[in-house]
């Protein structure tokens, strides 16, 4: 018996095997173009989410509070929009944004506080505090006001830093709006010696510094900055890094350390608690005629072409 394919059977057999080749072919560009569809989806999605997240941001960071924008005792810089900690004559300046809903200013806080306590205790930088609210408007509700309103609170008696400190310890998840709650952020108070007051709790419940927090977060947006947290040197960005060096406890002290080099540490008592009235942020005398809150120092802005910080939950419209 022959082992030899008829001829017809096997031009057949070559044509329903091109057939199925082509079949395959024409499934193989189908399933690409619904991946490739899928993909395109997604990706116009996260556009449209992003820039739902961007406008809210920007709508709630603008200065709508009634009444006048009361700055905190101790505020300085322009429209006193700045919280200072540390010697007032330091040779060195850490400039801070911050919003006490931010996850990543959390991180930060738990990895540099012990490091920039030091460098402020030993007069090597002064650190000024701006508060924003990003994640307010990314997320929606009033923790980040409601918190950054409570901490002006606590500068006007001289507890900022240390009720700064509590507030980040105990920063709830980013989507839960605890600090939303004045009961809560009276409660944590009770951790700061001192700070639960009836004065305290009276300007919390009363939102006495909303307006001020409000023009503190439109400085931020309109200052270029990319997210939370902005840290500055001198006006340099040095988060995450400075140059190709990545910032951390070590390279931090070494950065200031060049900085101040020849330079001696600050020893005039801290701008931070003093006993100043609180006046209107705009600049306009307290009503009891003594000299407005905000000092001649300026917020420092983004030095050009500093390096934009990586806040991946909390960028200004992620």
């Amino acid at each position: 018996m022959s082992d030899k394919i008829p001829e017809g059977n096997r031009s057949a057999r070559e044509r329903l095997a091109q057939q199925r080749e082509r079949d395959k072919g024409r499934e193989k560009r189908r399933r690409t173009l619904i991946v490739a569809s899928a993909v395109v989806g997604v990706l116009g999605l996260a556009a449209v989410v992003g820039l739902i997240a961007a406008n809210a941001g920007k709508d709630d960071g603008g200065d709508s509070a009634s009444g006048p924008a009361v700055a905190p005792s101790g505020a300085i810089g322009e429209a006193a929009l700045t919280l200072p900690v540390g010697a007032a004559d330091a040779p060195s300046t850490l400039t801070i944004w911050e919003d006490f809903r931010c996850p990543v200013c959390a991180q930060f806080e738990t990895a540099f506080r012990d490091t920039i306590t030091e460098l402020a205790d030993d007069g090597q930088i002064r650190v000024e505090y701006h508060l924003a609210t990003i994640i307010d408007g990314n997320l929606g509700g009033t923790g980040s006001l409601r918190a950054a309103n409570a901490a002006a609170c606590a500068q006007g008696v001289g507890k900022f830093a240390p009720y700064h400190d509590v507030l980040f310890s105990n920063q709830p998840p980013e989507p839960d709006d605890a600090f939303a709650k004045n009961s809560r952020l009276i409660e944590l108070a009770g951790e700061v010696e001192g700070l639960d007051t009836p004065g305290f709790r009276s300007c919390v419940e009363d939102g006495e510094h909303d307006s001020w927090v409000k023009k503190s977060d439109t400085a931020f947006r309109e200052g270029g900055f990319q997210g939370t947290p902005t840290v500055l040197l001198n006006g340099e960005s040095v988060f995450p890094g400075k140059g190709e060096e990545q910032i951390s406890p070590e390279n931090l002290k070494k950065w200031v350390a060049e900085a101040n080099k020849g330079k001696k540490p600050g020893s005039a008592s801290p701008a931070e608690g003093a006993t100043t009235p609180s006046a209107p942020a705009d600049g306009s005398a307290p009503a009891d005629g003594s000299a407005p809150a905000d000092g001649s120092t300026a917020p420092t802005g983004p030095a050009e072409g500093a390096t934009t910080p990586v806040a991946p939950s909390s960028a200004a419209g992620s």
